[in-house]
């Protein structure tokens, strides 16, 4: 359908049983931004809104209010829910996570929101979750204004190497590693295919991974991510049925997946 004067384009990032019936929702909308949302008799059995209020169903929504938290007074979905499990779902999580820590309230981000909403269709893909989730970091970094360079040298801006090995320092950037350095080393040839967008080997998936943790550390705090602990609990529970690292499946595919419940990460 085509959105109705009042509608806009939604996800839910987080939900949570607010009263005896109703929820309270955290909003990703195009031309809204992330705000908080109360979804009043939501839970009622023969509400169809609670199945729809799920994380990773696209939405058309329509709010009032004027205080902190506004009220939804219009539900539709907008397609299929994307079909995230295992692996995939607990990145879903942890995308979500990063735009409840990050974003904040009532800030239009509409081109972050495209890139979230082709980045949720993208982890359907489990071969490139590792290119995907640092494609969306590093986007989420540029919208928030804090974009970093991985392309050239803070001093002198020298083109980085494919062959180099190079450092990363906060406020500042990339700058070549000697052989006496301690630290998180990062090769050339993985700094360029985070800046081109191009698929990550395995190990260069690593450094990545490793690398943006870094970046994003300053910005999201002392606490600790809740997926992050999500993913090291369901992986470890697949050690008896499935032993393949996160490498290793991505490689030959998924074994038995278990699904997660959407709504299983606390506010």
């Amino acid at each position: 359908m085509s959105a109705a004067v009042g509608l806009f384009h939604a996800f839910v990032l987080h939900r949570r049983d607010y009263g005896n019936t109703s929820l309270l929702l955290e909003v990703f909308g195009c031309g809204e931004g992330r705000f908080p949302a109360l979804a009043k008799g939501a839970r009622r059995p023969r509400n169809p809104a609670g199945a729809l209020l799920q994380p990773f169903q696209p939405l058309w929504l329509a709010a009032v209010g004027r205080g902190e938290v506004r009220t939804l007074t219009r539900i539709e979905g907008a397609g299929q829910p994307l079909p995230l499990q295992g692996r995939p779902l607990l990145c879903g999580f942890y995308v979500n996570e990063l735009l409840l820590r990050l974003l904040g309230r009532n800030d239009p981000h509409d081109r972050l929101f495209a890139f979230y909403q082709d980045t949720l269709r993208r982890l359907g893909e489990p071969a490139e979750l590792e290119t995907w989730l640092r494609q969306f970091e590093l986007r989420l970094l540029e919208e928030l204004g804090y974009a970093v360079t991985l392309d050239r040298e803070a001093e002198g801006r020298e083109p980085v190497r494919p062959d180099g090995f190079y450092l990363f320092e906060a406020e500042r950037g990339v700058r070549r590693a000697s052989g006496s350095q301690s630290g998180q080393v990062v090769s050339g040839a993985t700094l360029l295919a985070l800046v081109q967008g191009t698929p990550l080997g395995p190990a260069q998936a690593r450094e990545a991974r490793r690398l943006l943790r870094q970046v994003l550390a300053p910005y999201l705090g002392e606490g600790a991510l809740e997926s992050r602990e999500l993913y090291r609990r369901w992986y470890g529970s697949r050690i008896g049925t499935d032993s393949r690292d996160p490498q290793e499946q991505r490689r030959n595919g998924p074994g038995p997946a278990s699904r997660i419940d959407s709504t299983s990460m606390k506010g």
